[in-house]
């Protein structure tokens, strides 16, 4: 009678034959979903492109001096510009961070580094989530009905109040998730210092964040300097010059939506370009911010 072999049956001879299947299975899958996701990825970036080669062989044209320096000419003539609508959003960008990014940052602090398991935590993190959702045109309803109607005019305080309920839930919501990304031996190693903890979030864990912080800001401020909807409400338009925060003011956003749906083609061309320049202003925030702010590297 053959000695049986304590090493070798049918389990353990099966078991290298099913590693290698499942292994080859993992890796068809890993494959599957990095093709799926490069063509996803592919597929935006054409668009996109698209969209930006239109809009740059339709605005070019019409950039000018007389564009950046001008009012807006009557109603059929040719020419004009839009100074005053750049200025106008300018402003209420402006107002909109003045108390959107101190609330936005606080409200990402404590949710980060004070809220994460309390009750009031949890509510102040379903409230934000709850208005990123919203639509623009219910702040802008919310602040004609609170602020408009009680100060019987259209002004640029309204249209930057109801800009900055839209922007504000993005910036603390962007603000907690880069702030958990920095690693917990930063805020242990400053702590076994003996730096209080507020000083330890302000000055190390915040920098830390700082362009991740820095980037979730300009593209909260990407979203509303391109809505028009909430100023139908607030701000509405203004066809001068004006800084006053209690009157109506202009906008690119509602300009280059007045020129657009005008039967004038010198109005369509001014619709273009005014596309093209919001999209730079846009833009160039969010170069500047990756180009100046300290960036930390988190190791995963």
């Amino acid at each position: 009678m053959e000695p049986v072999d304590p090493w070798a049956g049918p389990a353990v001879r099966e078991t290298p034959r099913i590693q290698v299947s499942a292994d080859a299975r993992r890796q068809a899958c890993s494959r599957l979903m990095t093709g799926l996701s490069l063509a996803a990825t592919l597929v935006l970036l054409a668009v996109s492109l698209i969209v930006m080669g239109y809009i740059l062989l339709k605005g070019v044209p019409g950039l000018s001096v007389h564009f950046f320096t001008r009012l807006p000419a009557p109603v059929g003539m040719s020419g004009g510009g839009v100074y005053h609508a750049i200025t106008g959003s300018l402003v209420l960008v402006g107002l909109a961070c003045a108390i959107a990014v101190p609330w936005g940052v606080a409200v990402g602090i404590f949710l980060s580094e004070f809220g994460r398991r309390g009750r009031l935590g949890q509510i102040v993190r379903f409230t934000a989530d709850v208005l990123s959702g919203m639509p623009s045109i219910t702040a802008g309803i919310f602040i004609y009905t609170l602020v408009v109607v009680k100060m019987e005019t259209f002004s640029a305080l309204a249209g930057g109040l109801a800009l900055a309920i839209v922007m504000l839930p993005v910036v603390a919501r962007n603000t907690e998730e880069m702030l958990r990304l920095v690693p917990q031996g930063q805020r242990e190693a400053t702590m076994a210092l003996g730096i209080p903890y507020w000083r330890t979030v302000l000055w190390v864990v915040l920098p830390s964040a700082g362009r991740g912080v820095g980037i979730g800001i300009t593209l909260a401020v990407a979203g509303i300097a391109g809505d028009p909807v909430p100023l139908f409400f607030t701000a509405l338009n203004n066809n001068y010059f004006s800084l006053d925060l209690t009157q109506p003011i202009s906008s690119l956003p509602m300009e280059i939506f007045r020129y657009a749906a005008a039967p004038f083609a010198a109005w369509h061309r001014l619709a273009w370009t005014g596309a093209l320049v919001l999209i730079v202003i846009i833009v160039l925030p969010m170069l500047l911010v990756r180009l100046l702010l300290p960036g930390y590297r988190i190791r995963r």
